[in-house]
């Protein structure tokens, strides 16, 4: 593997992996939450979150893939020669007598962090990058780290305690630098390390200067170190010997923070809580128990809208026209739906639609469906197009037309045969019996057009009745879907929106484990 694939900028494979692009997609979903939701979400619940959002953009502007270590200690415990040893530079200020750091002083593994470091008040000066290709492989485990040498906490000046009183709480790892001979001083302990309890996961006490004590007496200064922790209530505390002149215990330090690197910084993890909790503060106003498609109601309520109208009966109407056979003096028309009626089957689509939502949201339904009125009008409307034939059936009439035409042939027939018989018309008898029997034949004619004809006419009825029918239901159904149902799964589908993106916050899987912090 050569330097180059080990930068920071290549130490992920995939750049939406990290923390940042992956929180700025989080701020940007809960940004479209309360967009879709505009005024339907609880007032204070919408303006929290915003305010949220607008101190993550902050947050993100300074970066949360940064993992900060920063070195605190008192004057003269060794603090800026530890930082000299773990950066491997000879960079921080490093008295010979009574040395003081007055200023922070950053080494950073990242060419990215000069937002962060603007806002932490790093001079230019007093910072360098080891994000250089000429630091080879041997620093890439080490990517995204920015290390602090604060001033000292027990510094007379002011100004030098507010420096490492602001910049703590954004610490993911803290090191303590302590010297053999004031590592019992009052001013640390009370002032500084009591405060830490409960956060002992993301701190470790260095005992510098671990070259100046005698072998022998190694492991009894560490103990009572440990012992003077615990009685600050910091239990488990790791504490460290090492000598950042002699180099001892120092590549044990710099693997210390590889690990603290591998995890995810404290910016990140503070900005998945928030941005979880006003996630689900949101997901609250919109509960999941609600209808998701409104299509499997459609149906139902075309039928209901269908009964209001009279579609059967105008229906039933074209059928009983057509089967008899005669023109109706006027086509059956589609009633007006009563008020009752519509007002009912409006009420009752909105109780199935909002059932589960919160007041506001079932508001918009109810504002985004047409009054009963306007429902009323547009039902009936969608109804004018939908041909209402009840004039007879042409073929059935041509049949019975032609049924009396043979009956008429028939009678002739019987005419000719009596007239035969009765010798009014001097010819052979045997003409008689051949006028009868073409009665008979033209009578059975007209017996079975006529039978065709009625079944032909009974046919056209359910024809015609069933294209009404149809044709009127297909038309109801798309005024209700246009005033029903879309309006609906509109709110619906924003309802579901705000949700998943309200949900979609929630933070999975880090970079690795998390200490308490």
């Amino acid at each position: 593997m050569t330097s180059t694939e080990t930068r920071p900028a290549r130490r992920a494979a995939d750049a939406d992996a990290t923390d940042g692009a992956r929180y700025t997609e989080h701020v940007a979903n809960l940004r479209r939450a309360l967009e879709v939701a505009g005024g339907r979400l609880d007032p204070q619940v919408a303006e929290h979150a915003r305010a949220v959002l607008s101190g993550a953009d902050e947050r993100l502007a300074l970066g949360v893939d940064h993992t900060i270590v920063a070195l605190a200690g008192g004057t003269g415990s060794g603090k800026s020669s530890t930082f000299n040893a773990v950066s491997r530079l000879t960079f921080a200020d490093v008295g010979v007598r009574r040395p003081t750091t007055a200023r922070v002083t950053a080494c950073s593994w990242s060419d990215d962090a000069t937002p962060l470091l603007d806002w932490l008040e790093v001079d230019p000066e007093r910072r360098i990058s080891r994000d250089s290709e000429l630091d080879g492989a041997e620093e890439a485990p080490l990517a995204g780290l920015i290390l602090l040498d604060l001033p000292d906490h027990d510094s007379i000046a002011s100004a030098h305690r507010e420096i490492v009183d602001r910049i703590l709480p954004l610490v993911d790892l803290l090191i303590w630098v302590v010297d053999p001979q004031k590592y019992a001083d009052e001013a640390l302990h009370a002032g500084y390390l009591q405060s830490f309890v409960g956060a002992e996961a993301s701190m470790i006490v260095v005992l510098n200067q671990i070259d100046t004590v005698a072998a022998s007496g190694r492991d009894a200064l560490v103990a009572d170190v440990s012992r003077l922790l615990r009685e600050d209530g910091l239990v488990g505390v790791d504490v460290r010997a090492v000598s950042a002149r002699t180099g001892e215990g120092i590549d044990e330090l710099r693997e210390t923070l590889r690990d603290a690197v591998s995890r995810r910084s404290v910016a990140a993890r503070r900005l998945a809580d928030e941005l979880d909790r006003e996630g689900r503060r949101i997901a609250e106003e919109v509960p999941p128990n609600v209808l998701v498609e409104v299509a499997p109601l459609v149906s139902g309520e075309v039928d209901r809208v269908a009964v209001a109208v009279g579609v059967q009966a105008v229906a039933d109407d074209v059928r009983a026209s057509v089967r008899s056979g005669r023109a109706a003096g006027r086509a059956p028309q589609f009633r007006s739906p009563q008020e009752s009626a519509v007002r009912v089957i409006r009420s009752r689509w909105l109780s199935k639609v909002t059932d589960g939502m919160r007041p506001a949201w079932a508001q918009s339904v109810d504002d985004a469906v047409p009054d009963q009125e306007s429902l009323s009008a547009s039902l009936l409307a969608s109804l004018d197009d939908v041909p209402v034939d009840a004039t007879p059936s042409a073929r059935a009439r041509s049949l019975r037309t032609a049924a009396w035409w043979v009956l008429g042939v028939a009678a002739l027939a019987v005419v000719f045969a009596v007239l035969v018989v009765t010798e009014v018309l001097d010819l052979d008898q045997t003409l008689a019996a051949i006028g009868a029997a073409a009665a008979v034949a033209a009578g059975l004619v007209a017996v079975v057009l006529l039978l065709v004809g009625s079944r032909v006419r009974s046919a056209a009825a359910e024809e015609r009745a069933e294209t009404v029918r149809s044709a009127a239901l297909s038309a109801l159904r798309t005024s209700v879907e246009a005033t029903l149902a879309r309006p609906a799964q509109t709110v619906l589908d924003e309802h579901r929106t705000v949700r998943e993106s309200a949900l979609s916050v929630r933070d999975s899987a880090g970079r690795g484990a998390t200490p308490s912090a």
